[in-house]
């Protein structure tokens, strides 16, 4: 069964400053603590490959996207390899005025193993909360 996770943020921000912070996957572990590793394994112009790997709720997982982009607007997600039967995610970000826009993500899953479906589940819901407020308090102290 696939799950669906929705988030979204109303930053001060332009919606290319959000885009770039989270386009720039080589710094998630700097930045973030749910993220310990990440690397952009191939990049092109509107396309980049990138591998996470994560901490959910005191599970270790990964996974490689393939990631599509439009610079400034939106970031999706196809899963390539992983604890996955089936991973898609999308970044939007919608401008509702110079200084300010919209933010949003959605993630939509079914993990491989049953037995830790429901550990996978939990974990990515707190992390779509997480990675959505996160990218938004970074922004802040960077303008700051």
């Amino acid at each position: 069964m696939a799950n669906r996770i929705e988030r979204s943020a109303l930053v001060m921000q332009p919606a290319e400053a959000m885009y770039a912070l989270v386009a720039d996957v080589e710094a998630y572990p700097r930045r973030f603590v749910w993220c310990t590793g990440a690397d952009v394994l191939e990049q092109g112009e509107n396309t980049m490959k990138a591998r996470l790997d994560l901490q959910l709720a005191g599970f270790k997982t990964w996974f490689v996207t393939n990631n599509t982009l439009e610079p400034g607007r939106t970031m999706d997600m196809q899963l390539a390899d992983g604890p996955f039967k089936r991973l898609h995610g999308r970044w939007e970000f919608k401008p509702l005025s110079e200084t300010a826009s919209k933010v949003s993500l959605l993630l939509e899953f079914e993990p491989t193993s049953t037995l830790l479906g429901p550990v996978i589940k939990l974990g990515l819901q707190s992390l779509a909360d997480r990675m959505v407020d996160d990218f938004v308090r970074i922004a802040a102290a960077e303008a700051a």
